[in-house]
């Protein structure tokens, strides 16, 4: 079965709980296993990780923050660790990460899809 992660960066902002519940739905019903990184790039990079099946998104909505955690991930600005990172990736057999954040978590991905990683 296809594996796709999903994560929030950077600063907390309305809407990353309808988000990653929406991702996780998504994938769901297109029979995707999905897992959840905590503490965006941070987590990814130590293989902080959970699964998520559809009860485990259910009730997110109202809650604020995000129910991943999420942290600035400075390390991640350099190109070992996104080498890293795509390392992690692979050991967790993932096709995609979907990257939920600003500015800074799109060039995380942006670096992570250089590094051949769909991001």
């Amino acid at each position: 079965m296809k594996r796709i992660g999903v994560l929030t960066s950077g600063g907390d902002a309305p809407g990353m709980n309808a988000a990653v519940r929406a991702v996780t739905r998504a994938a769901l019903g297109k029979g995707y296993e999905v897992v959840g990184i905590n503490r965006g790039y941070n987590g990814l990079l130590h293989g902080e990780t959970i699964n998520l099946g559809a009860r485990d998104v259910s009730n997110i909505i109202q809650r604020g923050g995000t129910v991943l955690y999420t942290a600035r991930c400075l390390e991640f600005k350099e190109w070992d660790y996104v080498l890293k990172a795509k390392q992690k990736c692979d050991e967790l057999n993932l096709v995609g990460i979907v990257v939920i954040g600003g500015d800074g978590s799109f060039r995380g991905a942006a670096d992570l899809s250089k590094a051949a990683f769909p991001a």
